[in-house]
């Protein structure tokens, strides 16, 4: 799939480049996706939640009542269930929601995921920029160039850059991130995908590796 090489005023330029078939020319497989964007919702859970069993219920020991002859049902303890204020019956417990998944799969979700958006005709890729020092204004000046200012986006950069993703952290509906940290989540919730020029040249290496 070739597409042409976009610069920050939105204009085409007179480069191409080709995305690769191996990644975005597969037949998307739907369950990888799902097992992915799983995991992935599965570790953002913090799994702290913990609700307070009979046993460690503060309260008294004694029986609050005699065994019978009260006419209604015997009772032990006022750390009971039953009770207002007794302990909660197989109540939540810390843990970890996490489970694991093999890189390959992990790797064809992603795939899976970029052959969508290539489906979909909703990737550009742009000439590589840079700025001297946090500029928003300037950011959302280059999202109005390429059209995409009322979309949610993902900008994909080859390595960190700290100047363009602070230019971005207040920007609603956009996201920047590295080739590293690409996730099936985060492309899928996009509606358009911004790639940098040598993002596309590295993107092969990261799926072969």
């Amino acid at each position: 799939m070739e597409l042409n090489v976009i610069n920050i005023k939105g204009e085409q330029t007179s480069k191409k480049v080709e995305l690769p078939d191996s990644i975005f020319g597969i037949e998307p497989n739907d369950h990888a996706i799902y097992l992915d964007v799983k995991q992935y919702l599965a570790n953002q859970r913090q799994g702290t939640h913990k609700s307070k069993e009979r046993g460690e219920i503060s309260g008294s020991t004694r029986k609050i009542k005699k065994q019978k002859g009260t006419g209604t049902a015997r009772a032990g303890s006022i750390k009971s269930p039953v009770f207002r204020g007794g302990g909660r019956v197989f109540g939540p417990r810390p843990r970890n929601y996490g489970f694991k998944l093999n890189k390959k799969v992990k790797r064809l979700a992603r795939k899976s995921a970029l052959a969508y958006k290539a489906q979909e005709q909703a990737i550009l890729v742009v000439e590589d920029f840079s700025f001297d020092a946090p500029k928003t204004k300037e950011f959302e000046a280059i999202r109005k160039n390429l059209k995409i200012d009322d979309k949610r986006t993902l900008v994909v950069l080859p390595d960190l850059d700290t100047n363009i993703y602070l230019s971005s952290r207040n920007i609603p509906k956009s996201e920047v991130i590295t080739l590293q940290e690409l996730n099936t989540y985060e492309i899928l919730k996009a509606k358009s995908l911004v790639l940098f020029e040598s993002s596309v040249e590295k993107l092969g290496e990261l799926f072969n590796a």
